[in-house]
């Protein structure tokens, strides 16, 4: 009697370049490119295709998406066309048709808006899955179940953003604002929960805009509240909160709700009124004061971090002695600081009095050193403490590492710490803290 062979799938690779909201586009590709039987692998040289998900926020952030192509479109497979290369995301959605005559290497281009569609893109570049044999290989196998070894996952709320700050590509990029359902966001939630994630971090452009554009508006509070009543056990974190999103509606359910990490990630950019309406922002030193002033009345014991942007165009030596003034203060546990980038295409790149390359890196480095110097003694006032920690993982020599509640994931630096298994979350007593680190038993 004959035997079929069983028709092996066709294997796709994902590399991401950019943001966690990035990450959260990959992982949805990847899910629909599982669920249509294709395999997923690590590693792109062995792929049938390669989808290079791109940013392209800033000048750099393209230039290193730009590089990651070039190298996909290296790998031996891709050079002899045995392979497809695929470029989604940020830079088709800003570039379009021109990325197309720049990069003739690749086979495909899927814009953000376009990722829903990547089965039919993979379809037309490399052909079918391999049939029902390859989709049921592909789940036998466990080929394409790359779950991450981390216990967090990140959530996105929305997408898009309607604020159209001068200096931003964003709304470009990824349209105007728009709220995802809370069942949707709760069913995204469940799954994270069942497959052992203990922390989930919820990210979009401007998180506390979300439920503002239902038909029925609701408010970020209320999809805290209620995902962290649902998922009791979960640690919930907000990221990118823009200041007017500080309601006292949404403190007090930071406040109400032990498992919601008292940690406010509140983008500022700049502190100078002028400065800020040139962005198209609002607010001023002394507003962000009695903000922070109203924040810790509500919740004392908050974690605070902000981003700030040096050398935007017109900015004078005072304004920005203004701003590390404002930075002295020392308000903030974290400051994350950028030079400004001019980006063709946005109002700023047109503004009058752009700053020197050379100036604007200058003062972003000294504001950088300014904020290490006044931030890290806020982390060492940690020692003494007593602290829930979520084991992440483990050194090569098994030291091992997680994060409190007032540490979010990649920018904030990790505890170390003598017992645990990942995923739980231990009782740790700080004992010595170095820069942003900091080090428990």
């Amino acid at each position: 009697m004959k035997h079929e062979v069983p028709i092996a799938p066709q294997a796709v690779a994902f590399v991401t370049l950019g943001c966690a909201k990035n990450e959260v586009d990959t992982a949805h590709m990847r899910a629909r490119v599982q669920e249509a039987g294709y395999a997923v692998v690590e590693d792109p040289a062995c792929a049938d295709a390669v989808v290079v998900n791109t940013c392209s926020f800033i000048q750099a952030a393209t230039e290193e998406s730009i590089e990651a192509v070039l190298e996909a479109a290296d790998l031996p497979r891709v050079a002899a066309g045995e392979a497809a290369l695929v470029v989604a995301g940020c830079m088709p959605a800003r570039y379009g048709a021109d990325l197309e005559a720049e990069l003739p290497e690749a086979r495909a281009f899927v814009p953000c808006a376009g990722e829903e569609d990547i089965v039919a893109v993979l379809t037309d570049a490399i052909g079918p899955a391999g049939g029902a044999e390859g989709a049921a290989q592909a789940q036998v196998s466990g080929a394409g179940a790359l779950e991450p070894a981390v216990p967090f996952a990140y959530v996105k709320i929305s997408d898009g953003c309607d604020r159209f700050c001068s200096y931003c590509t964003i709304p470009y990029i990824r349209g105007r604002y728009h709220s995802f359902p809370l069942a949707a966001i709760r069913a995204e939630v469940a799954t994270h929960v069942a497959a052992g994630m203990r922390e989930i971090v919820l990210i979009a452009q401007d998180t506390g805009r979300w439920g503002t554009d239902f038909d029925e508006p609701s408010t970020l509070a209320e999809l805290v509240s209620a995902l962290a009543e649902e998922f009791p056990t979960t640690w919930f974190r907000i990221m990118y909160l823009q200041p007017e999103g500080v309601t006292d509606e949404y403190l007090d359910a930071l406040a109400m709700h032990a498992n919601v990490c008292n940690y406010l990630d509140i983008p500022l950019q700049h502190v100078d009124a002028d400065i800020l309406r040139a962005m198209n922002r609002t607010g001023s030193r002394a507003e962000f004061q009695a903000l922070i002033a109203r924040i810790l009345t509500r919740v004392p014991d908050a974690t605070l971090r902000t981003t700030l942007i040096a050398g935007f165009p017109g900015e004078t030596d005072e304004q920005f002695e203004d701003m590390c003034d404002f930075v002295e203060e020392g308000l903030f546990d974290y400051v994350g600081v950028f030079a400004y980038s001019r980006e063709d295409g946005t109002r700023a790149a047109d503004l009058p009095n752009q700053v020197d390359d050379d100036e604007k890196a200058d003062r972003a480095q000294r504001l950088r050193d300014l904020a290490d110097a006044v931030c890290t003694p806020r982390v060492a006032a940690r020692i003494g403490r007593e602290m829930d920690v979520l084991v992440e993982g483990a050194e090569e020599d098994g030291q091992l590492y997680g994060r409190a509640m007032c540490q979010a994931p990649e920018v904030d630096g990790v505890t170390y710490f003598e017992r645990g298994q990942v995923g739980e979350i231990v009782r740790v007593k700080i004992e010595d803290t170095l820069l942003y680190e900091m080090e428990g038993a």
